[in-house]
């Protein structure tokens, strides 16, 4: 027998809009949610939208999730499940898997048209940093046979995010709270809330994290919000919409366990603004597929690569206008510079480099040394970024 935790009871007995889930690893944020929204289909007329920012494949990343909860509810009869679908068949009310940004785009307009849509559950919530996507979708959740619910499940991350911004800060609502405020019901759990499920080591490794690690402890245990990472580098970005105009790309390279990136950049000197935008941000990519990932991004656009894989340029410029990029001491602090010098606008889906921005920070500030991690897309925009503001014939060239 399963049961979900007492502090999430209280979404059966509230009429909120919205609901807050938030909290650290291990908490079972997700798990509650999951279950929770499994025996809501015993109702009718429901419709559940359940989405991911980024989702590749329902059948493969979250159905299994599920089936595992219907099974452990002992509750498999009841349910007809598909590639991207959980129907109950005795009401008829149904789960839908949907991805807000797909490979094959953003597919804001489509979900908003779904039809009868009665919750919306959004997973991993803190991925989602435009606004007015959440809106479109938000504003879609009308249907009268039912309550309707928004639900955000998430890993708090800045305090610059919108969900903050909105859902504590404008209404004065402390994180970590459980309450109810107007139309928002809060719920925060951390691992203590779920302990008994938990293996004794992994609490062992938790406890060590909070004698050696108090901060690192309060953010990703507890689920405390950030008011930027420490040493932070770069406090001159905000998000906004990449214009058209003539665009340079950078690339980083990475295989197993680091990702190659490709970045778009635009750069106005006049009003000193840097657009840049992620084109993607993958690992284990073979030759043939960044060969290609490049020609539908940047088509016959110059890109920047890093010059510590120059075989690897080589084989890539049988089919893209590529060229290496130019390090050697003191090339890293100069980029940082350049690009401290700019105001940075960062396109909303470029969910990655946004993270590596919020977490990109000094080792030792003293000797401008950055830490060797969340570097990946900013190393690629770096590239790209140095090439043209140092290198006076930017525009003449045109590289194959």
């Amino acid at each position: 027998m399963i049961s979900i935790q007492k502090k999430y009871e209280v979404f059966a007995e509230v009429d909120s809009r919205y609901f807050i889930i938030s909290g650290g690893r291990a908490s079972g944020k997700s798990f509650n949610v999951s279950i929770l929204i499994l025996l809501l289909t015993f109702e009718q007329d429901h419709t559940i939208l359940f989405t991911r920012y980024t989702l590749t494949s329902a059948s493969i990343s979250i159905i299994p999730e599920f089936l595992e909860k219907i099974e452990l509810l002992g509750l498999i009869e009841h349910f007809h499940i598909t590639k991207d679908e959980i129907v109950n068949k005795s009401t008829g009310s149904k789960i839908i898997f949907k991805g807000i940004k797909t490979s094959s785009g953003d597919q804001t307009a489509s979900l908003k048209s779904i039809q009868g849509v009665t919750t919306w559950v959004l997973e991993e919530a803190e991925e989602l940093v435009d606004e007015k996507k959440f809106d479109t979708i938000d504003f879609s959740i009308r249907s009268k046979k039912r309550q309707n619910r928004i639900i955000l499940i998430l890993n708090p991350t800045t305090k610059e995010h919108f969900i903050y911004k909105r859902f504590f800060e404008d209404r004065g609502v402390q994180e970590g709270s459980n309450i109810t405020k107007g139309d928002t019901t809060y719920i925060h759990s951390t691992y203590l809330d779920n302990i008994k499920h938990l293996n004794d080591s992994f609490v062992a490794q938790i406890e060590s994290m909070r004698e050696r690690r108090p901060e690192k402890y309060k953010h990703q245990i507890l689920g405390g919000w950030l008011d930027k990472a420490e040493g932070v580098i770069f406090t001159n970005w905000e998000i906004g919409e990449f214009p058209q105009g003539q665009s340079v790309f950078g690339q980083d390279y990475g295989f197993s366990n680091d990702p190659t990136t490709l970045i778009e950049t635009l750069i106005d000197k006049s009003k000193k603004r840097i657009y840049l935008k992620e084109c993607f941000y993958l690992p284990r990519l073979t030759t043939s597929e960044i060969m290609r990932l490049n020609r539908q991004h940047a088509k016959d656009s110059l890109i920047v690569g890093d010059s510590a894989e120059p075989r690897l340029i080589t084989e890539l410029r049988r089919e893209c206008n590529i060229r290496e990029a130019v390090k050697g001491q003191g090339s890293v602090t100069y980029g940082i510079s350049l690009m401290q010098d700019y105001d940075l606008v960062i396109d909303p889906n470029s969910i990655n480099l946004i993270k590596e921005l919020n977490n990109y920070s000094w080792l030792e500030r003293k000797s401008n040394t950055p830490i060797d991690d969340h570097n990946h897309a900013i190393d690629a925009a770096r590239y790209a970024i140095t090439y043209q503001l140092k290198n006076p014939n930017y525009g003449y060239y045109a590289v194959r």
